[in-house]
């Protein structure tokens, strides 16, 4: 299908580039900023996962593969970049309603000031209603030192949680845990998550913007037998209550709510789980639409025939968050995010077609769909492979590097766990960057990106951003605060090409290096990672400091 846009093009022919001194002549800033200026554009609506405007960025990035020479890997057997993700929307019909009742008194929340919740993937028309049971942070772990359950009977309960994890808690570790939140309660027998911010989750994200920030449609990858995909499918209800009113549900508890919270948010703290005497009822519709969006899927050849079936994949999400339609600026474009990552990833697959010298691994590289909806397109491709016989032995992602600086620092975030931290430290250094640890362990990034479904595929994996060093602390501080998930990331902000073009280059390196390595990479023996999702594959032993 093709899609015309004169205009679009013609501005991106005549955008006035500066001249710039090259380090070498793979990188050009210029080429950068084509990219970005096309799919970052209006015409694009927000390149929302399903919609036009991501087709047209779909076949925008097929079109780059092509001209580079590259295979088509989406569906080989059909010679076609498109991997279809079959995918439902769920959305919401009118408000959700909870009603607490207890301790002779009924509680109603039925706005967005008091709870948001969003639909269900499975039921259209849903009451659900169980006893309450407070469960500290909801952690399950007890070979971790966690055990919020201990001593609770939850069994066809709700459990009442606090956000994110304890304070101290290593953050990639409290990340992964905080998302598996509730398929530990699905196991412990829960039907249903209330979820509390914490003190520190609400100084990062009041609750007016976690308002600005709901209402969205949710959408799951469909199985073969067409039903939704469900991490946790036994937890049928789900929300999130405003602290200010949810103080209401522990007035007769053993601690009031603001006791929890405080100690919550003190190093090690722990709050103990309780029943809370009430029950609480929710009651929400739902309307679904099937729909298909692709995963965008290429490959180089690698050059030694004795590990062609070992694939290095490269990874960055397409799709973006649409049209809103709120405000005189109603579309968020995602120059940033994740156009930039988008724009990397083509410029290190051109410059390896280019190479004469191809690395030993052969390369993937998929622009993967609906990363804003739960990292589902990502989700489907780690468990529908596109490799053959072969398999991934490696995934290096890119989501929103800032590129309004000149970095001199990246984070490789889950490089600490395998025997890819090493060599990404090398090839970084070699290209004149250093590497530095998790500047923001309180987000969770580890878990907020498409790398991590194939971590939980036992695959080791990295998720490179640029770095903290010199202006980046400010500069991404800035990002996140006025422009993440707004209309304002468009090609206005003061974008340095010089920057993206030194950002596909240390990649380039990061890349080559480890499709060059000897050896596979390993999971460290002691990596929580490694354990957890790769428990039988052969580990490496970490090297000493």
């Amino acid at each position: 299908m093709r899609f015309a846009a004169p205009a679009l093009a013609l501005s991106i022919l005549l955008a006035p580039v500066a001249v710039v001194a090259q380090d070498q002549a793979l990188f050009d800033p210029a080429a950068v900023r084509a990219h970005v200026t096309f799919l970052a554009d209006d015409t694009l609506d927000g390149r929302g996962s399903g919609t036009k405007g991501y087709t047209i960025a779909a076949n925008y990035v097929a079109s780059q593969f092509m001209g580079m020479g590259a295979t088509p890997m989406g569906d080989p057997a059909q010679g076609s970049f498109f991997q279809q993700v079959p995918l439902r929307e769920a959305s919401l019909d009118g408000q959700p309603v909870l009603t607490v009742t207890g301790h002779g008194k009924s509680i109603r929340f039925d706005s967005t000031k008091q709870l948001l919740s969003g639909p269900n993937a499975a039921e259209a028309k849903q009451v659900v209603q169980a006893p309450l049971v407070f469960a500290g942070f909801g952690m399950d772990r007890p070979d971790l030192g966690l055990r919020d359950y201990d001593g609770l009977d939850v069994k066809g309960k709700i459990v009442v949680l606090l956000s994110g994890y304890p304070k101290g808690l290593n953050s990639e570790l409290g990340a992964h845990l905080s998302a598996d939140k509730a398929c530990m309660a699905m196991q412990r027998g829960a039907i249903g998550i209330l979820t509390i911010p914490t003190k520190a989750d609400t100084a990062r994200r009041p609750w007016e913007r976690r308002v600005q920030m709901s209402g969205d449609p949710r959408s799951n990858w469909l199985q073969a037998d067409g039903t939704p995909f469900l991490r946790a499918p036994g937890i049928r209800a789900d929300a999130t209550l405003n602290p200010e009113f949810a103080a209401q549900l522990f007035g007769a508890g053993k601690q009031s709510l603001a006791a929890v919270l405080a100690e919550a948010d003190k190093a090690g703290g722990k709050p103990k789980g309780f029943a809370l005497g009430m029950t609480a009822q929710l009651e929400r519709n739902s309307t679904f639409r099937p729909y298909s969006s692709p995963n965008v899927v290429a490959m180089i050849p690698g050059s030694d025939p004795s590990v062609a079936d070992e694939f290095v994949l490269m990874t960055a999400h397409l799709d973006h968050i649409g049209d809103h339609g709120k405000g005189e600026d109603k579309i968020n474009n995602g120059a940033m995010d994740n156009a930039a990552g988008i724009a990397t990833m083509l410029e290190v697959a051109k410059a390896l077609a280019k190479d004469g010298k191809r690395p030993r691994r052969p390369i993937l590289f998929a622009a993967v769909t609906n990363e804003e909806g739960g990292l589902l397109g990502s989700e489907y491709l780690a468990r529908n492979p596109v490799t053959g016989k072969g398999k991934v032995v490696a995934v290096v992602n890119f989501d929103m590097p800032i590129l309004t600086y000149r970095f001199t620092d990246v984070v490789a975030f889950g490089a600490e766990n395998s025997t890819l931290g090493p060599v990404v430290a090398k090839a970084a250094s070699q290209a004149g960057i250093q590497l530095s640890p998790d500047p923001l362990p309180e987000e969770g990034l580890f878990t907020r990106s498409d790398h991590y479904r194939f971590v939980q595929q036992g695959i080791p994996s990295v998720f490179l951003m640029t770095g903290h060093a010199g202006p980046g602390k400010q500069a991404f501080n800035d990002f996140l605060e006025k422009h993440y998930h707004q209309p304002s990331d468009d090609l206005k902000l003061p974008f340095d090409w010089v920057a993206g073009a030194k950002f596909a280059e240390v990649n380039y390196s990061i890349v080559r290096a480890i499709a060059n390595e000897a050896e596979l990479p390993r999971w460290y023996a002691d990596s929580f990672f490694g354990k957890e999702f790769a428990p039988g594959a052969v580990k490496a032993v970490r090297p000493k400091p």
